[in-house]
């Protein structure tokens, strides 16, 4: 599919940001949505400086209402929005032995209901013009539950499910649906991790690989391949044997 437009959210940095860019450097005229407005304003002026288009959306994703609001609107001013990136999320470290609920909250709401939120705010619009694509970014981390990470785990667990839903619905339909399922990048979420990150990936890197699976218009991308081979196996290890296997691995 060729895409003319674009909203992301999580724009600001990280894999948002990256794939802005390179979406513009590519002729996509890309909404930018993120809380932060002074870098969303600071990236699209690097984009136009560089020939792209680009508009600045301020947005705070655990607001359902002003999601929808804000999609409708971006889908109006830009005649038609071609593909929505659900990429906003959070991720809090905690040991479960002193896990509280407000630890869970902000993960829960940005990461579940914000994805959410966003990738059905355009859908059925998306429907009636027969044309569109959806894409959220999950995680590895979504295979098995990782040792300190119960809500983000399962936070990217609800994503990948709600995205296969979608598009099993959406089989008879022009709209694609691609859930991206990024290993260990490069971006500031990462920022102060203590654990191991092998095949850690540059965010440039993972901006590539994802603007390639959509444009095959690909229902799955994990990568790197090397760790999204040993997530799918950890699937089939017996609980007793994951949870031993796991918690030596990063320690508790």
């Amino acid at each position: 599919m060729t895409f003319r437009t674009a909203f992301i959210t999580g724009a600001s940095s990280g894999i948002g940001a990256a794939l802005a860019a390179r979406l513009a450097a590519h002729g996509v005229e890309v909404a930018l949505a993120a809380r932060r407005a002074p870098e969303l304003e600071a990236l699209a002026a690097q984009i136009v400086g560089a020939g792209g288009r680009a508009r600045v959306y301020p947005l705070d994703v655990t607001n359902p209402a002003e999601v929808e609001r804000t999609l409708l609107a971006a889908d109006d001013e830009l005649g038609g929005i071609d593909l929505v990136v659900a990429n906003a999320g959070v991720s809090t470290q905690r040991w479960a032995g002193k896990l509280t609920f407000a630890d869970c909250a902000r993960t829960i709401d940005v990461n579940v209901t914000g994805a959410a939120a966003t990738l059905v705010a355009l859908l059925p619009r998306m429907v009636e013009r027969g044309r569109g694509h959806l894409c959220g970014v999950s995680s590895l981390a979504q295979y098995r539950g990782l040792p300190r990470s119960a809500a983000y785990s399962a936070s990217k667990a609800f994503l990948s499910t709600f995205l296969e839903g979608i598009r099993v619905d959406l089989r008879s339909t022009p709209v694609c649906v691609t859930d991206v399922r990024p290993g260990f990048v490069k971006t500031p979420i990462l920022e102060g991790a203590t654990h191991p990150m092998p095949f850690l990936v540059p965010v440039e890197r993972a901006a590539e690989i994802i603007h390639r699976a959509l444009d095959s218009q690909d229902a799955v991308v994990a990568f790197p391949w090397q760790l999204a081979t040993l997530a799918r196996s950890t699937r089939m290890l017996p609980a007793a044997v994951y949870d031993l296997a796991v918690t030596r691995a990063r320690g508790r």
